[in-house]
């Protein structure tokens, strides 16, 4: 062994040119993998801590009686099965050791009714206590326009994504209540048509619910948003106050515990006097010529939820954020068995749990599909490699054909050819391929420091985020390795099945 590697080492120093290109391409391909399976970490990382800390939470609870684990992009129309009784799953949760919080909200899709008699419009609405929105996920959305919501305060956060595309549909552009036009933030289409551009600051929403119950509801815009990150996601969805959104969907409203909403009758706000709710115009917009019972909540201070038991009314989802240590996997199991027991004892709380990847359908799929795009790129350049490094060490087996004839000649054995070769490319594969993981790991834990950031949607998809953060794990590396012993073990197969091919004979031909 030791007299192979002896000769391998002076048959790489005798062809240095052929062995130096090999060694260029093993150390770019070892370094291009390390820094590619680092940046496929990251961005895994970064989608998930986005999610999780940005919009879902680790876990989500949905009915029972859903269908489909998938409830954040469902097809608009399609609502999301209702949550009545958080008041009893409240204490329950509260008894999970492992949950460090937990957030209820209202989840649907609506229409946004065009006043000017054109094209509706479309968005998902999020009903939430603004004040336990901001608790839950700190610090995940900024105000473009106008300011967030206050504590206990009703109205409307929309996106500026949500907004742009509501442009497109309905051709109206909306402000912040009480607000001014910003020429800066329009859109490029909305620009060209600045002279004869609507303005709205009071959209009205109906939204989607299967039982027909939803109302027309005018709400204000305090502000428009921008989520710190993965806007081309989030950027979908409006946040409204609970109690709004509740009136939106026609859904049980804890300011009305006395209202008895069956699935016949539609809640329909109808009364001048609601113009105290925002200070402007009436709240409601009527269903003319809607047969529906009309309910008077005239005497209702609406623009205000203070001193609302908020947790006695309808939800359609609830987010939970487990504490650090604890796997989705392992929450879900023990919620859902939670939830199980419950049920046995005669309290059945008629909800279940699924990790926020099967609750964003397609979207906790992206991180695995961009994976495995960015692994098959990695990949697809390891190949290339590979082929290069086999064509050069042939070229090279071919030019010693006198050499590995003459070593034949005198008795060495095809086993001692196929160990010299072997050798030769282990050898290579371990200086240049060790270097360029060494290299490779050193780039990876420097590109944090230089802070690289981007406010390009598609681009945040593949950072994972808003901050190009690479990590790499003991796993990472130990794959980076498997990685380059395999294109070793491939590209030394035909070269040594070349050499070993090799005869005395062709010794003396060649001469």
């Amino acid at each position: 062994m030791e007299l192979i590697f002896k000769i391998a080492w002076r048959n790489i120093l005798r062809h240095r040119g052929k062995s130096i290109i090999i060694g260029i391409i093993l150390f770019l391909g070892s370094l291009i993998m390390t820094v590619g399976n680092g940046v496929i970490s990251g961005m895994d990382s970064g989608l998930e801590k986005n999610i999780v800390n940005g919009f879902m939470g680790d876990i989500v609870i949905i009915s029972s009686k859903e269908r489909s684990d998938n409830i954040l992009f469902k097809i608009m129309g399609k609502s999301v099965e209702t949550i009545t009784n958080y008041k009893d799953i409240k204490p329950l949760l509260e008894q999970q050791d492992y949950i460090e919080a937990k957030l209820p909200v209202g989840k649907n899709g609506a229409m946004v009714i065009n006043e000017e008699e054109g094209e509706p419009g479309y968005a998902y609405l999020l009903g939430v206590d603004f004040k336990e929105y901001k608790e839950f996920f700190k610090d995940n959305i900024t105000p473009v326009e106008g300011t967030l919501l206050g504590d206990a305060e009703q109205g409307l956060l929309m996106s500026a994504k949500a907004r742009d595309e509501l442009y497109e549909s309905m051709n109206v552009w909306f402000i912040p209540h009480g607000g001014k036009l910003e020429e800066a933030n329009l859109s490029e289409d909305a620009k060209e048509n600045l002279n004869s551009l609507i303005v709205k600051e009071n959209p009205v929403f109906m939204g989607f619910s299967d039982n027909n119950s939803s109302s027309d509801i005018r709400v204000p815009v305090k502000g428009i948003i921008k989520y710190r990150a993965l806007n081309t996601i989030w950027g979908h969805f409006a946040i409204m106050d609970i109690e709004s959104y509740r009136r939106a969907l026609g859904y049980f409203s804890s300011a009305d515990t006395k209202i008895d909403i069956s699935d016949e009758k539609k809640m329909l706000l109808e009364s001048d006097d609601l113009d105290s709710m925002f200070g402007s115009e009436s709240i409601i917009v009527p269903d003319k010529g809607s047969k529906d019972i009309d309910v008077d909540f005239t005497r209702k201070k609406l623009s205000t939820t203070e001193g609302v038991d908020l947790e006695s009314g309808t939800y359609n989802l609830i987010f939970i954020k487990l504490k650090s240590g604890i796997s989705m996997e392992h929450g879900v199991s023990r919620l859902n068995e939670a939830f199980s027991n419950a049920a046995l004892s005669g309290t059945d709380p008629g909800v279940r749990a699924v990790t926020w990847k099967k609750g964003a359908g397609p979207i906790g799929n992206m991180a695995t599909i961009i994976k495995g795009a960015l692994f098959f790129f990695v990949m697809m350049l390891f190949v290339v490699a590979i082929i290069i490094i086999v064509n050069t060490l042939t070229m090279a087996t071919l030019e010693r054909v006198t050499e590995i004839g003459m070593m034949r000649a005198v008795g060495a054995r095809k086993s001692f050819i196929s160990g010299m070769f072997v050798g030769e490319t282990a050898m290579l594969s371990g200086l240049f391929g060790g270097f360029g993981i060494i290299v490779g790991v050193v780039v990876v834990k420097l590109i944090p420091y230089f802070n690289i950031t981007t406010d390009n949607d598609m681009v945040q998809l593949l950072y994972g985020g808003d901050k190009f953060f690479p990590i790499l794990s003991f796993v990472d590396i130990f794959v980076v390795i498997m990685q380059l012993f395999a294109v070793t073990v491939i590209t030394v197969l035909y070269p040594v099945k070349v050499a070993t091919g090799i005869v005395p004979l062709d010794a003396i031909s060649r001469d």
